[in-house]
């Protein structure tokens, strides 16, 4: 069957010991990648995910463009996706897709084919967090007033196994 296989990938993994073969295997079956980035900058990734968690992205990132994901013509294709860290939405995917561009290319040579902006779904973790800064409420008034119904078609995860 011609399927589109996602790996849905914390690129981090790709570090950790018995993982060594995770990009071999990968480009031999020709997994698309989406992986999360939650910035271009080492501040908020690593306040966002924790120390040294932007250092070992960028890694996995530079190791994936070297197996030859995000090139051009490759087949290959490296997706990175972006979720603002707060009560807030994301901003335009398009514009912030160019900023990430020019200064991953610029500041590391990664090349990637798309970004994608998530908002924050409330559950858990993070409406914990909302919570405990009472912005619970005005988050998911703010759900509400900015919801498209129509991209409920287009959801990454709506035929998943």
């Amino acid at each position: 069957p011609d399927l589109d296989i996602i790996d849905r990938c914390n690129l981090t993994v790709l570090q950790e010991p018995g993982q060594e073969d995770l990009i071999d295997f990968l480009v031999k079956h020709k997994v698309h990648i989406v992986a999360s980035l939650p910035c271009y900058s080492a501040e908020n990734v690593d306040t966002q995910r924790g120390s040294g968690v932007f250092d070992r992205s960028i890694s996995a990132l530079l190791a994936l463009n070297e197996a030859g994901y995000g090139q051009p013509d490759s087949g290959l294709l490296l997706d990175l996706v972006y979720n603002p860290l707060g009560a807030f939405l994301p901003p335009p995917q398009q514009d912030l897709e160019q900023k990430y561009k020019e200064v991953l290319l610029e500041n590391f040579g990664i090349e990637f084919n798309s970004l994608f902006t998530m908002t924050n779904i409330p559950v858990k973790r993070f409406t914990d967090f909302l919570y405990k800064r009472g912005e619970l409420k005005d988050y998911m008034d703010l759900l509400v007033r900015n919801f498209n119904p129509t991209t409920v078609d287009n959801l990454m995860c709506g035929n998943t196994i």
